[in-house]
């Protein structure tokens, strides 16, 4: 299925040798891929550089929005589809695509993502509703300056395509807990940035608050043994969030 127009596709890497055979492989119908990598310790650059269509970019990781606005930077299409490696494009998702932009009716599109975690997919846990924007014009969309969570603003109309997007970001507790506490850095580092000071009940009520509300609340009970552990993890990761805030202000003095 060839397309009269180019689409490019942007993603960054840290340590992602297991998923990117199958990464790649997902965006045949794409013209040319670009890979901003932070320096993987593993085989990451070595798989992506056997590709065809791909061209390597090694940039220290600063933040995400930064690392990922780079990356957009380099495509050479206005179109751009910027997935994770560890996200399902299927078949029907790319010809979906493909259809939409022969007769673009808007400047980006949403996809729902299907959460999965340790092998099970997650219904309830309030990750049912996860839309994000994957397909989009370049020349209309910017990351902004969050650290984490960044968001992509899309300045035009927007639509939502149809087929799902299965999301594998659970490869191992421990690999998980350690983008938790990744995330919890940089969480911290945008508090400190607003001037936001560490209290009591940042350390005792947020964390609480956190699994109350995604576990009863948000119907992560329902997720079984694997919506404990979600929101466990989630709850422990604000806590240590107000942690590294902590020690920022400690370090200063």
């Amino acid at each position: 299925m060839k397309n009269h127009f180019k689409i490019s596709a942007v993603a960054i890497t840290l340590n992602e040798e297991k998923a990117l055979p199958r990464f790649l492989e997902h965006l045949w119908f794409v013209d040319e891929i670009i890979i901003v990598d932070s320096f993987s310790t593993d085989d990451t650059i070595g798989i992506a550089k056997q590709h065809e269509k791909v061209s390597v970019f090694q940039r220290e990781f600063d933040d995400f929005s930064t690392q990922k606005n780079f990356a957009i930077s380099k495509a050479t299409h206005d179109w751009v589809v910027f997935f994770d490696p560890d996200e399902l494009i299927t078949k029907a998702l790319a010809q979906e695509i493909i259809s939409t932009l022969e007769n673009p009716q808007a400047i980006a599109y949403f996809v729902n993502r299907s959460f999965h975690f340790m092998g099970k997919r997650i219904k309830y846990s309030g990750l049912q509703n996860d839309d994000v924007l994957r397909v989009f014009n370049k020349n209309y969309c910017k990351y902004n300056n969050n650290l984490v969570h960044e968001v992509l603003q899309a300045t035009g109309p927007t639509a939502k395509l149809k087929n799902k997007l299965p999301h594998y970001t659970y490869k191992s507790f421990d690999d998980y807990t350690s983008k938790m506490h990744h995330y919890s850095a940089l969480k911290a580092k945008m508090l400190y940035k607003k001037g936001v000071k560490p209290k009591g009940y940042h350390f005792f009520f947020r964390p609480w608050y956190r699994f109350v509300n995604q576990y009863f609340f948000r119907g992560g009970f329902l997720d079984g043994k694997e919506g404990f552990i979600l929101a466990y993890v989630s709850a422990f990761s604000v806590f240590k969030r107000y942690v590294n805030l902590w020690l920022l202000y400690r370090n200063i003095k």
